[in-house]
């Protein structure tokens, strides 16, 4: 039987494995970060009225530079995110993992290196080997902070082409501050005038502000955000970054032709035109997450501080280590996620319903083992 290796794949490509967390049929599912609160029916009813409307014309090809839809997510992020954009600011994708694609197909590629601080998201990692970008793992603290002086320093030393910064940083949930986020664009102009890219695929979720202020006058800062989590439209896939009008023009050289279809781009309206009552449902989340934190440390676990939709918790170092807490969890009924931290992992927030269920299997499982 033919396997992949048999196969003429690129050699970076050999031995990989695909992205993706397990999809399990249990009662509790909290292991990918989606948003439990489903649409509401008026939203929904909304959604098929402009998606009827788009059905009409799809015999033609939608429009392929979504300027309807740039516009309306420059103006939440002008009202939202504390600094002004326009549509020329903007550019719109299949997901922000097809955003940052495009931008590695841009500026990252064969002969050209990217950075990222580990542990962060490991797509970022993964889409930089699919463009054949090489991959630099940058140092954190070990309280899962980016050590600054080390960071310029490898930066310094590697000069990369490309920099990520996560913040809220996926899996730990830590933000970064936007001093941090200045010396890591210093350092990358002084390298080789590298991209640096902010991915706020949580940003609504934190308490501190967006870093998108930051791009005014930093035309190689760009920032990445998401419908997926705040806006309840994980099914949706619809990703957007702001950044300075010229890198909106470079991501266009590489993008497919007419890549965002006329039903993404009608639903993607319809949520935006419902932005007060979805963020609503961000508070309930951000409320829940804190008591997340609050009642897993009550139990004598560690739990990095988080300014995401999740909470990364520990120190699970007896025998199997996490996964075996991940296991038993599962037994119970309960799906978190086990990213591969050690002695971690990492639970979504849910409805209080599920919290309540995720908190009493963590104290069976606690109890079990003497904890």
């Amino acid at each position: 039987m033919t396997g992949i290796d048999d196969l003429p794949i690129r050699d970076e490509l050999r031995g990989k494995s695909p992205y993706g967390a397990p999809q399990l049929d249990v009662p509790v599912r909290l292991n990918t970060n989606e948003n439990p609160y489903p649409l509401p029916e008026e939203l929904v009813a909304r959604i098929a009225e402009r998606v009827t409307e788009a059905a009409r014309e799809l015999n033609r090809y939608p429009d392929r530079d979504a300027v309807e839809l740039r516009t309306g997510l420059a103006r939440y992020l002008s009202r939202t995110a504390g600094h002004r954009v326009a549509a020329e600011n903007v550019w719109a994708a299949n997901g922000s993992n097809e955003v940052l694609q495009q931008l590695l197909q841009a500026f990252g590629g064969p002969g050209r290196t990217a950075i990222g601080f580990e542990p962060s998201y490991s797509m970022h990692a993964l889409i930089a080997r699919g463009t054949g970008t090489g991959w630099i793992s940058g140092p954190r603290n070990d309280d899962f902070t980016i050590d600054v002086e080390a960071a310029r320093a490898v930066i310094a030393e590697r000069r990369p082409h490309v920099v990520f910064v996560c913040s809220p940083n996926n899996p730990t949930g830590t933000a970064v501050d936007a001093d941090t986020v200045l010396a890591l664009y210093e350092a990358a102009q002084a390298a080789r005038s590298s991209m640096v890219i902010v991915d706020e695929a949580y940003g609504e979720f934190s308490h501190r502000p967006s870093l998108l202020p930051l791009i005014a006058g930093r035309p190689n800062l760009v920032v990445s955000r998401t419908m997926s989590k705040a806006f309840g439209a994980a099914g949706l896939r619809l990703g957007y970054l702001a950044a300075d009008p010229a890198v909106v023009d470079a991501v266009q050289l590489v993008r497919l032709p007419y890549h965002l279809s006329a039903v993404t781009q009608a639903t993607a309206l319809a949520a935006l035109e419902h932005t007060d009552t979805l963020l609503g449902y961000v508070q309930q989340l951000k409320d829940e997450r804190d008591r997340l934190v609050t009642e897993l440390r009550a139990m004598g676990c560690e739990v990095t501080e988080s300014d995401a939709n999740f909470v990364q918790f520990g120190d699970f170092d007896g025998p199997g280590g996490a996964h075996a807490v991940w296991q038993a969890l599962l037994e119970r009924g309960v799906l978190v996620r086990d990213n591969g931290v050690p002695g971690r992992l990492r639970v979504t927030a849910g409805t209080p319903a599920e919290n309540d269920a995720f908190l009493d299997a963590v104290r069976a499982v606690l109890k079990e083992n003497n904890r």
